[in-house]
C-alpha cells in the first residue's frame, strides 16, 4: 500500500479504523452507506419524496463519501434492519401526509377546511390530481387559462388524453396551444409545480355540491321508470314552466320507445345477451299494442335469424300482457339497457348525433 493511499484509507470518515477503534459514523453518513447498498443491489429508491434539503443532503453526503469496510457495511445494516424491525406503527408526515392517508375517510368538506387552514396542497402532486379529470373537465379548465399555461397542462398529462383534449378545444385555440408547447423548452420544474398547484387549487375552490348528477339527469332518471302516462304529463308541466330545463330533461330520457333512435343496430345482440327474457319477450309483445313496433322491430331486425324467430315465436305465445305487466317489463328492459351503458359496456346515441 502506497503513503499516498494510506493516508486516503485514515482520512476517510468511513474506512476501517485501526485495530482496537469502533468507527464513528454520523446518522447522515449512514444513510448515504444504505442508500448507496441498495442502490448497488438494483433497487429503486423514492426519494424524490424527501423534501428538497434532505436530498440536496444526501446527495453531498454521498459525494464526500469514498467507500467503507465490510464489516463497517455490516454493523451500519444490521442497525438499519434492527430500526425497521423496531417500528411498530408509521403515521404519515405532516398535514398533507394525514389528508392523504384519510382521503375518502373523513368528509370534502373537512379535508378541504383543514386544507385550507394548514395551507397545504390537496396531494403531493398536484399533476396526478388532475389528470384524473374527464377530458370536459380539462377543456373547460384550459379554455379559461392563458395559452402558456395550457401549452404545460398538455404537456404534463397522458398523451392520449392530450389529444382527446385538444379536440375538443376551438380549433383557433386549439393551435396556438399546440404551437405554445413548442416554446415550453425553458420552463423550469418549479414552474411546472407552481403551475400544476395553481390549476389544483382550483378544484378546491369549487362549492362541494350534495347530487352529483345534474339535475335534468336526476329528473331523467326517475321519469325513466315512471309510468307512461305520469312521464308525459311531467314533461307537459316542465314545458308550461321552464321549456328549456324540460327540453334537457327530454335528452337525459331514455324509454323503450327510444331504442330504434339511440341504440346502435350492433348493441341490440349484446343487450339481448344480458337481458331478463322474460321481461323482453313481455316488453315486446305489449309494444305492438302501445303504437312501438319501431322499436320491436329495431331490437328483432337486428338478431340473427335464428334468435329473432324463436324470440318472435315466444311473442305470438305471450299473446298480449296487460298494461300493468307491458309497463313493468319495458321498465326492466331500460333498466338493464341502462346498467350496460353505465358500465360502459355499450353508448347511447344522442338525440342530436347524426347517424
Amino acid at each position: 500500500m502506497t503513503n499516498q493511499t494510506q493516508i486516503a484509507t485514515l482520512a476517510s470518515p468511513v474506512a476501517r479504523p485501526p485495530v482496537g477503534m469502533t468507527p464513528v459514523l454520523t446518522r447522515r453518513q449512514k444513510a448515504a452507506i444504505v442508500v448507496q447498498f441498495i442502490l448497488n443491489e438494483g433497487a429503486e429508491v423514492a426519494l424524490t419524496t424527501l423534501p428538497d434539503d434532505l436530498q440536496a443532503t444526501l446527495t453531498q453526503q454521498l459525494g464526500d463519501m469514498h467507500y467503507v469496510h465490510t464489516d463497517t457495511l455490516n454493523e451500519v445494516l444490521t442497525e438499519f434492519a434492527d430500526e425497521l424491525g423496531g417500528v411498530g406503527l408509521s403515521f404519515p408526515k405532516g398535514i398533507a401526509g394525514a389528508l392523504s392517508a384519510l382521503d375518502g375517510k373523513i368528509s370534502a368538506q373537512t379535508a378541504q377546511r383543514l386544507r385550507k387552514e394548514a395551507g397545504v396542497r390537496q396531494a403531493g402532486d398536484p399533476w396526478a390530481r388532475i389528470a384524473r379529470l374527464s377530458a370536459d373537465e380539462l377543456r373547460r379548465m384550459l379554455e379559461a387559462e392563458s395559452t402558456e399555461v395550457a401549452a404545460v397542462a398538455l404537456s404534463k398529462i397522458d398523451v392520449t388524453r392530450a389529444a382527446e383534449v385538444l379536440g375538443k378545444l376551438p380549433g383557433a385555440q386549439a393551435r396556438l396551444i399546440a404551437y405554445a408547447v413548442s416554446q415550453t423548452g425553458a420552463v423550469t420544474p418549479d414552474a411546472v409545480d407552481r403551475i400544476g398547484l395553481s390549476l389544483a387549487s382550483q378544484l378546491d375552490n369549487k362549492p362541494e355540491r350534495a347530487f352529483n348528477a345534474a339535475p335534468e339527469n336526476r329528473v331523467g332518471a326517475i321519469l325513466n321508470v315512471s309510468p307512461s302516462l305520469t312521464r308525459d304529463d311531467v314533461l307537459s308541466g316542465l314545458d308550461e314552466t321552464d321549456s328549456v330545463f324540460a327540453q334537457a330533461v327530454r335528452k337525459a330520457i331514455f324509454t323503450f320507445s327510444d331504442i330504434p333512435t339511440r341504440i346502435a343496430a350492433l348493441d341490440v345482440p349484446r343487450i339481448l345477451r344480458d337481458a331478463d327474457g322474460d321481461a323482453m319477450v313481455t316488453a315486446l309483445a305489449f309494444a305492438a299494442t302501445t303504437g312501438q313496433d319501431e322499436a320491436r322491430d329495431h331490437m328483432l331486425e337486428n338478431l340473427g335469424k335464428r334468435m329473432s324467430e324463436q324470440i318472435r315465436e315466444q311473442i305470438e305465445e305471450r299473446g298480449t300482457p296487460k298494461r300493468k305487466d307491458g309497463e313493468a317489463a319495458m321498465n326492466t328492459v331500460v333498466a338493464g339497457i341502462l346498467s350496460l351503458v353505465e358500465a360502459g359496456e355499450i353508448t347511447l346515441v344522442q338525440p342530436d348525433e347524426e347517424e
